[in-house]
């Protein structure tokens, strides 16, 4: 059976035409531009559609309906991370530069597609995003409004995932399955994530039963593969030891 493919470099490029047709920024685009910009974008799409469907004209006519709350979703969540990070200096620079909302740009338009059961496409779209941003969320996840990825480098978010609203994760965090098992293809293998949940750095949430109930901060390094309550704060507690090298009566050993 022969399988069609869309081309790898054409899904990139139009998901980037995309984010940028949504959000032009200093672009200096005008009114006219932007209409030329839709039409060559659509297009665009057209060509990426046509590879695996029938219908690519009406499947583009529903993708491109849905832009709009697409992108009051997203302002939503640059939003959010512009209020979380206060590194960060502006609304632009959250769009323009952050490799979490471009991840997060990439997921919400992914998701869209995946909602209208198109093949493989879903797929390399959020594949793009983890080979340029490092961050892996899987468009089957269901992800509330607004999301912040803070850094993001190493993020794991498995296909069954449920994330509430006004949650935060930062780097090194994977909501996972329990075990690898094909036979599970239709369960829910990953965590459920309730609203108001901070999940820091490293840390790790394994199981579909698994809930973190709303409200929760879990921290640094955790291993987590049973639910919370809501609320609640999960850290790892681990000893530091500081003393002179003059003292020290052990070989210190390093390890990089």
């Amino acid at each position: 059976m022969k399988a069609y493919v869309p081309n790898k470099k054409g899904v990139e490029i139009a998901v980037k035409k995309t984010v940028k047709h949504l959000f032009p920024l200093a672009e200096g685009m005008t009114d006219d531009d932007l209409i030329v910009s839709e039409s060559r974008l659509r297009e665009h799409w057209e060509t990426v559609f046509r590879v695996i469907l029938k219908d690519n004209n009406k499947t583009t006519d529903k993708f491109f309906s849905t832009l709009p709350s697409i992108k009051e979703t997203l302002i939503k969540d640059a939003e959010f991370i512009l209020e979380s990070d206060p590194a960060a200096k502006s609304l632009t620079e959250v769009i323009a530069i952050y490799p979490g909302f471009f991840a997060i740009c990439c997921y919400r338009i992914a998701h869209r597609l995946n909602k209208f059961s198109i093949p493989l496409l879903p797929r390399m779209i959020t594949e793009y995003a983890h080979k340029i941003t490092g961050i892996d969320i899987h468009p089957g996840a269901v992800i509330g409004t607004p999301f912040s990825i803070d850094h993001g480098t190493g993020i794991v978010i498995g296909e069954t995932t449920i994330i509430g609203n006004y949650v935060k994760i930062y780097q090194g965090v994977t909501l996972g399955a329990l075990s690898v098992d094909k036979s599970k293809a239709s369960d829910k293998r990953h965590p459920t994530i309730e609203d108001n949940v901070i999940l820091y750095a490293g840390s790790t949430i394994l199981g579909g039963t698994t809930i973190v109930g709303k409200g929760s901060i879990i921290g640094g390094n955790v291993w987590l593969t049973e639910s919370i309550a809501p609320g609640s704060v999960v850290y790892h507690k681990s000893e530091v030891i500081v003393k002179r090298q003059n003292d020290a009566e052990d070989p210190v050993n390093f390890v990089i």
